[in-house]
C-alpha cells in the first residue's frame, strides 16, 4: 500500500484492487487492536503489556487463533472477526502478484522523507483511490478547445473535499500541467465574466456551500470557455446535485470507515509513541475513538489534546468529559452530535464548559474567511473539551475549532450561543451558517 501511493496508477481496474487491500488493511488493524486491548474497565490495574504480546505477522497470528483463543482470553465473536478478517488478507495476497507486477511498471511521485506520524499530520490520510482519480483526471489532455473538463468532488460535511483538491493541486506534475490555478466561492463565481479568465491553460477550483442556478452555470462556463485547451474545472460541495454539471464521473468522498478513523485516531493521539508500551492509555484511545463516530474535526482536535499530554489519567478524564457531553446531547436532542453536526444542528457543549453553567450550544464549525463576521474568542474548542480555559465568553462567541495543517490550511471556526440568548438569535445564527 505505501508503495502505491507513492506512484501514479492510471488503470481503473488497478484502482479498485488499490481500494480492496487498501480496506483489508485498515480492518485488519482495526482487529488487531481489539484482540490486543481490554476494554478499559476491564484491564487490571497495573496491567502490563509487553512488547511480545504484539502480533507481527499474519502467521503468527494464525497460529495462536487455531490453538488456544480461549487461553488468550478471546470472546468468540471477536475470535471470529479475528478469522475473517485473516481469512481475508489470505485471499488478497494470494490473488495479488499480478497487481504488484503492474504496480513496479508506474512512474512514481517524489518522496517525501516522512515517518509515519508525521506524514499523517501534515499530508492527507487515506483516501489512495480518489487522489490517484482526481490527479489522473487533471493530467489527462483531452478536452478541446473551448470545453474545459468539469470535475465534480461531492461529500458529506467536513470528509476532506478541499484537502483532496488541496492534495492533488500540490503535486509537483500537476502545478506544472496549468500555467494559473484560479479559486472560486460562491459570491466570486456569480461575478465571473469573460474578462475573469486568462488564454491559457488554467485550473479553476469552485465552491459551492448551496446549490446553483444552471442559468448562473452556463453563464459561468461560456466565460471559461475562453481558456486554453487542457484546462480544467473543479467544483466542490457536499450537494449532489451540483453533480450534474460535470463532464466527467464525479468523484464522492465517504465517510472514513470505522475501522480507518480508529486507526488515524491512534496514530494521531500517540504520534511517535508506541501505543504497545502503554496498553492503558490505547485501550482508552480506542474508547474515545468509539465515541467519536468519524467526527473528524473533534477527533483531530482531541487527538491533538491527548498527544500532548500522555498520561492515564488525563486520557481517562477526557473521555469522561465527552462521555457525559454524547449523554447530554442523547438525552436533549435524541442524536449523537454527529447525526447533529450533519444536519446543521446545533450541539450542547455544557459540559465542557460547566455542568453547573447556564447551557451553551456550538453551531457546527464552517471552513472559510467568509464565516468571520466577528473578532475570534482567546478561548479554542480544544480549551474547552480539555477544560483549560477558566473563563468562557459569555452569550455569544466565536471560537477556533481547528485549523488544517495542510493546503489550503482551512480555519473552520464556531459560533457557540447560551441558552438564555438562543431563542431570540436562532433563526439569524441558522442563516449565518447556512
Amino acid at each position: 500500500v505505501e508503495d502505491a501511493e507513492g506512484r501514479y496508477i492510471t488503470n481503473s481496474q488497478m484502482l479498485v484492487k488499490l481500494g480492496v487491500v487498501v480496506d483489508a488493511m485498515y480492518q485488519g488493524y482495526y482487529v488487531l487492536d481489539t484482540f490486543k486491548y481490554k476494554p478499559y474497565e476491564e484491564m487490571p490495574t497495573q496491567e502490563q503489556v509487553s512488547n511480545s504480546y504484539a502480533l507481527s505477522c499474519l502467521a503468527r497470528l494464525n497460529k495462536r487463533i487455531c490453538a488456544a483463543p480461549s487461553a488468550m482470553g478471546i470472546n468468540s465473536s471477536v475470535n471470529h472477526e479475528l478469522e475473517a478478517v485473516l481469512g481475508n488478507l489470505k485471499t488478497i495476497v494470494a490473488n495479488i502478484t499480478e497487481f504488484v507486477i503492474l504496480l513496479g511498471g508506474c512512474n512514481k511521485m517524489p518522496k517525501k522523507p516522512y515517518d509515519t506520524y508525521l506524514y499523517i499530520d501534515n499530508c492527507m490520510f487515506s483516501r489512495l483511490v480518489e487522489k490517484q482519480e482526481i490527479i489522473n483526471i487533471l493530467l489527462e489532455d483531452n478536452s478541446p478547445h473551448g470545453a474545459p473538463v468539469v470535475v465534480p468532488v461531492i461529500g458529506d460535511y467536513n470528509v476532506g473535499k478541499k484537502s483532496l483538491v488541496g492534495y492533488a493541486c500540490n503535486n509537483s506534475m500537476v502545478r506544472s500541467n496549468f500555467s494559473a490555478i484560479l479559486r472560486l466561492n460562491n459570491d466570486s463565481f456569480q461575478k465571473v465574466g469573460h474578462e475573469t479568465f486568462l488564454c491559457v491553460r488554467t485550473l479553476v477550483i469552485v465552491e459551492f456551500s448551496s446549490d446553483v442556478d444552471d442559468s448562473e452555470w452556463v453563464k459561468f462556463y461560456s466565460a471559461a470557455s475562453r481558456m486554453d485547451t487542457g484546462s480544467k474545472v473543479i467544483i466542490i460541495s457536499r450537494f449532489e446535485e451540483v453533480a450534474r454539471f460535470g463532464t466527467v464521473k464525479p468523484i464522492r468522498l465517504r465517510n472514513l470507515s470505522h475501522a480507518e478513523f480508529m486507526y488515524l485516531f491512534k496514530v494521531l493521539a500517540f504520534g511517535g509513541t508506541d501505543p504497545d508500551n502503554h496498553p492503558q492509555m490505547a485501550s482508552i484511545g480506542m474508547e474515545i475513538a468509539k465515541m467519536l463516530q468519524g467526527l473528524i474535526l473533534s477527533g483531530n482536535v482531541l487527538a491533538g489534546i491527548l498527544r500532548k499530554n500522555q498520561n492515564v489519567q488525563f486520557w481517562l478524564l477526557i473521555l469522561k468529559r465527552f462521555r457525559n457531553s454524547v449523554e447530554r446531547n442523547l438525552s436533549l436532542f435524541g442524536e449523537h452530535p454527529k447525526q447533529l453536526v450533519e444536519r446543521d444542528r446545533p450541539t450542547d457543549i455544557t459540559m465542557f464548559v460547566s455542568p453547573s453553567a447556564a447551557p451553551v450550544h456550538l453551531m457546527p464549525p464552517r471552513g472559510g474567511s467568509s464565516f468571520h463576521k466577528k473578532e475570534l474568542s482567546k478561548v479554542t474548542f480544544g480549551d474547552l473539551l480539555q477544560g483549560s480555559s477558566r473563563t468562557v465568553p459569555k452569550d455569544e462567541f466565536q471560537i477556533l475549532a481547528s485549523q488544517s495543517r495542510i493546503p489550503p490550511f482551512t480555519k473552520f471556526i464556531a459560533t457557540c450561543i447560551e441558552e438564555k440568548c438562543w431563542i431570540a438569535t436562532e433563526s439569524r445564527m441558522l442563516y449565518h451558517v447556512a
